[in-house]
């Protein structure tokens, strides 16, 4: 893990997700205290925790607070009536994401937006409930504090009421001033996107302190360059966009992840393919994020079948891609390739820290220079 040049560990959703069917997201949780017993303990994830880090490596929990299962027992018992939203019946979210982006946009459609339910076996939390807010604020800092977390990925960021992340992240820096957080936002559009990272004061008076975002409209980017054959200049212009955010630098950058089919999965990819965009991602501006498996070159179509398991681990296993031996050749050759450009990274502070500066952009050539002070 960490020759390839890995720092941090992200898992998806840990906790328990005692549902009577699909429960192998993890987003349907039912006891936010609790571990799923499929995955462990809260103990051995706290392990878990301190076994990464011996070995420097950080984990990130993915916290879910806009949602629940349906079968928690706050279905049975409110604690409060106004507990969950559309009071507690369930109301799909329209999904119009700009409606909380746009300044001129209708009341009616803002609440439809963040009060609306996902699906039915997922209740949509009222996060403006102040023993609520509370409650999920207390829950993240007990994780925090029991299990040794360096990082949180905040799941679905714009369906939550914005001033309960300004709350949620002043509480999280009043107590763990160090610990790095990063939303998701799943749009193509970056004026979305960079709405929601901290830093700056929004027309709705809000700051949402949040440290970092998915850099979606670049991941959709890359897709279109490295494997449908689009233009890089697409990508440039991607980059170009840069401006809307407080701070793009440290943006989360990627090529695949669970929500989305595998890069080799797209029509028309290949391994060079492949290979050519863990390059730029890389060299990039960012924090480059690899999708188990990407690294190589797993195929995988639409949910869950881009959450197939990795070869290896177990002893059933036929064959182990944690090893070289056990790679097939092509494998072998998207891993080596990933893990050059990544350590290189990691020993070279102007690609991790520098300004990227064009040099020269076309459809089919683009370079760029990584430029640090002092290097």
């Amino acid at each position: 893990f960490a020759c390839m040049g890995f720092t941090q560990l992200w898992l998806n959703p840990v906790l328990e997700n005692a549902q009577s069917s699909i429960t192998y997201h993890g987003y349907a949780i039912t006891d936010f205290y609790k571990v799923d017993p499929r995955l462990g303990t809260n103990e051995s994830y706290r392990q878990l925790s301190d076994e990464a880090r011996k070995r420097g490596i950080g984990l990130i929990k993915d916290v879910v607070l806009n949602h629940c299962g349906s079968e928690h027992w706050w279905m049975k018992d409110l604690p409060a009536p106004d507990w969950f939203n559309m009071g507690g019946k369930f109301v799909p979210t329209h999904h119009v994401r700009e409606a909380l982006q746009d300044p001129h946009a209708a009341e009616v459609d803002r609440i439809d937006f963040t009060d609306g339910w996902f699906v039915e076996t997922m209740p949509d939390l009222n996060q403006r409930n102040p023993l609520l807010a509370t409650y999920l604020i207390q829950n993240t800092l007990w994780w925090i504090g029991v299990s040794g977390i360096d990082g949180v990925r905040q799941d679905t960021l714009p369906y939550v009421d914005r001033r309960f992340w300004r709350e949620w992240m002043a509480a999280i820096k009043r107590e763990h001033p160090d610990l790095r957080v990063v939303g998701e936002l799943f749009d193509a559009d970056p004026a979305l996107v960079s709405f929601y990272q901290g830093g700056a004061t929004r027309f709705d008076g809000v700051d949402t302190g949040i440290d970092t975002l998915f850099d979606f409209p670049l991941h959709f980017a890359l897709r279109e360059a490295f494997a449908k054959g689009g233009s890089l200049r697409e990508v440039a212009k991607a980059l170009a966009r840069d401006h809307l955010y407080p701070d793009a630098s440290s943006l989360v950058t990627f090529l695949g992840l669970h929500d989305v089919p595998r890069f080799m999965s797209e029509p028309g990819a290949s391994l060079d393919g492949l290979r050519a965009a863990f390059t730029f991602l890389a060299t990039a501006r960012g924090t480059p994020l690899v999708y188990y498996g990407d690294e190589i070159a797993m195929p995988g179509g639409g949910d869950p079948d881009n959450r197939r398991d990795f070869p290896g681990g177990w002893k059933e296993d036929p064959r182990s891609a944690f090893e070289r031996a056990g790679r097939t050749p092509e494998e072998e050759s998207v891993h080596a390739h990933v893990r050059t450009p990544l350590r290189l990274r990691q020993q070279t502070p102007a690609l991790r820290r520098g300004r990227m500066v064009n040099l020269l952009v076309r459809d089919d050539a683009w370079v760029y220079a990584r430029v640090h002070e002092g290097t």
